[in-house]
């Protein structure tokens, strides 16, 4: 039954990029198949690699060795150890990373949920059966205007394509906060403190897992950091952050280290 899906599902794919073939999500030229960038594109997105922080994922300088890598941690990590247990991020937050984020987010464009998560996918070789993927909830209220979770919609197609098991409304998001685009770091914190909770219905899903937190674009900290904190209060024994794009102060891209 399931090589019968797959038949039909290639099919389709096949006839879809008859009728509309596939294009760079970010220049609208064609490309090979749907979800790719093109050749000019591809090379222009920062994306990060080793060596990075052991604790928050940082990119880290080029002077270090990737045989290093388990025992790098970064300067603000060892000041204040982060409350998650790592950041998996794809691409560093600029004006191309961030124009996918805004295209999934405020164009309706949910075919880049599919793109998000095959970059992801690159993240997740190491993770064993018992990850349980959570995304990050929106309010009931934004749900509604906008029609859909992009953190939500990023997850799913990353349990589809990985085969993690996925809670997608073990978060919950109880009150409504205002868009935290122009605030502090002190003002976010303090916008989303007591915002988050664990669905009485899942919280046995959570006791014990190792949990993947999906997001799209790691900014402040703030929202996931609480989420984090919520869902280890929780029971959960490990909570990494997974996202498409983080955001680096100037100079934080070559962050010294220390062992």
């Amino acid at each position: 039954m399931g090589k019968v899906s797959d038949h039909y599902r290639h099919a389709l794919g096949g006839f879809v990029d008859l009728i509309l073939p596939p294009r760079c999500p970010l220049c609208g030229e064609m490309v090979l198949e749907q979800g790719g960038f093109c050749g000019d594109c591809w090379p222009r997105l920062r994306l990060i690699s080793a060596p990075q922080c052991g604790n928050c994922g940082r990119p880290l300088g080029a002077d270090h060795s990737h045989s290093e890598q388990d025992q790098l941690i970064c300067g603000p990590c060892l000041a204040e150890p982060p409350p998650h247990d790592g950041i998996r991020a794809v691409a560093i937050y600029d004006d191309l990373s961030r124009r996918i984020a805004l295209r999934l987010k405020h164009a309706g464009r949910i075919g880049l949920a599919k793109l998000i998560a095959g970059q992801l996918l690159r993240q997740m070789p190491d993770l064993e059966e018992d990850w349980l993927l959570v995304p990050v909830p929106l309010h009931r209220w934004r749900l509604w205007r906008r029609g859909f979770n992009q953190s939500q919609l990023i997850a799913s197609q990353l349990a589809h394509m990985h085969g993690t098991a996925i809670s997608a409304d073990a978060l919950l998001r109880t009150k409504a906060t205002p868009p935290l685009k122009n605030m502090t770091l002190r003002q976010r914190k303090e916008a989303v403190k007591n915002v988050f909770a664990v669905n009485p219905k899942k919280a046995g899903q959570l006791s014990g897992r190792k949990i993947m937190l999906v997001d799209d674009v790691y900014t402040s900290g703030a929202t996931s950091h609480a989420c984090v904190k919520v869902l280890k209060k929780a029971g959960a024994s490990r909570v990494e952050i997974m996202c498409w794009a983080r955001v680096l102060r100037d100079g934080e891209a070559g962050l010294e280290a220390m062992h």
